[in-house]
């Protein structure tokens, strides 16, 4: 029996672009559906861009209906204060899908990379040129931050597909690190909530 097609939103957060692709996976076929960017004005305060991110997070679900959504996690650098800021956007985007009723899967920066191109230091270049071989596109990129969320967003299919292949496997195979496994960052709330937030 083929599996049902699935639509995957992918998202690269930011305080000042965000960037968002979203693909679908119908049997072993991928193709990308729609990528682009969320430009923030700088002139806007903080609150007002978490509004804005709230606002095309939700639009995106409302208007392509993803079965599943991911999203990059932050990258853990010195700047305490941009760290927060990241952090606050990221939020608000999983805050909005998880209201959405959509299950959230999080993929550091290096996991995501390591799917894409097999090497979890390729540059956004390589990651760019990869994407391009697996979905068949033709286009240049004109912004790095849509191309770092369709690499999101084709992670989370392969991850995906590897879990599966587990599950129906067996337990005898090693997971490898590719079963899912749920976020203990959220609190109570992800305790009414099992296995809707997970972390990879």
């Amino acid at each position: 029996m083929q599996k049902q097609a699935k639509i995957i939103l992918g998202i690269d957060p930011g305080t000042v672009i965000m960037g968002y692709g979203l693909v679908l996976c119908s049997g072993s076929e991928l193709s990308m559906i729609a990528m682009g960017v969320l430009k923030l004005s700088a002139r806007n305060d903080a609150y007002e861009r978490l509004r804005l991110i709230h606002k095309k997070v939700k639009e995106l679900i409302g208007e392509y209906h993803p079965h599943d959504f991911a999203i990059e996690a932050p990258f853990f650098g010195k700047n305490v204060q941009s760290m927060l800021k990241l952090g606050r956007a990221q939020g608000v985007a999983i805050a909005t899908a998880m209201n959405a009723g959509l299950s959230v899967t999080e993929y550091s920066p290096r996991k995501i990379k390591q799917s894409v191109t097999g090497n979890g230091n390729s540059g956004k270049e390589q990651v760019w040129k990869m994407l391009q071989t697996i979905l068949h596109l033709g286009e240049e990129i004109k912004e790095y931050d849509a191309s770092d969320a369709l690499a999101v967003a084709v992670c989370h299919h392969f991850q995906d597909r590897s879990a599966s292949k587990i599950h129906t496997e067996g337990p005898s195979r090693p997971a490898g690190g590719t079963a899912r496994k749920k976020s203990n960052d959220w609190g109570s709330f992800i305790q009414q909530n099992p296995g809707k937030v997970r972390s990879r």
